[in-house]
């Protein structure tokens, strides 16, 4: 099943450093989903920051947008799905 890579108008500055963003991903902020995503480099998947996986914080990395993790290597989660619209 394919998706497309949706992005929601958010205003980025809001999340415009790595510190900002992993508050975001802590929190589980879902005013942050979409505005970037959170890659786990030990297992390989990219998130919604507010996915209730608990990763370490020094096996993030965060990207723009979903296409930008795939290209990384990394695949969407199947927990918080963020390649999907949600409603």
């Amino acid at each position: 099943m394919a998706f497309s890579h949706t992005t929601i108008d958010r205003d980025p500055l809001s999340y415009s450093t790595d510190d900002e963003r992993w508050e975001a991903v802590a929190r589980r902020d879902r005013a942050a989903d979409g505005s970037f995503f959170c890659a786990v480099v030990t297992t390989g998947v990219y998130c919604r920051p507010s996915c209730a996986g608990r990763p370490h914080r020094k096996n993030v990395r965060f990207h723009g947008t979903a296409a930008e993790a795939e290209r990384a290597g990394f695949r969407a989660c199947k927990r918080c799905r963020p390649t999907e619209v949600r409603a």
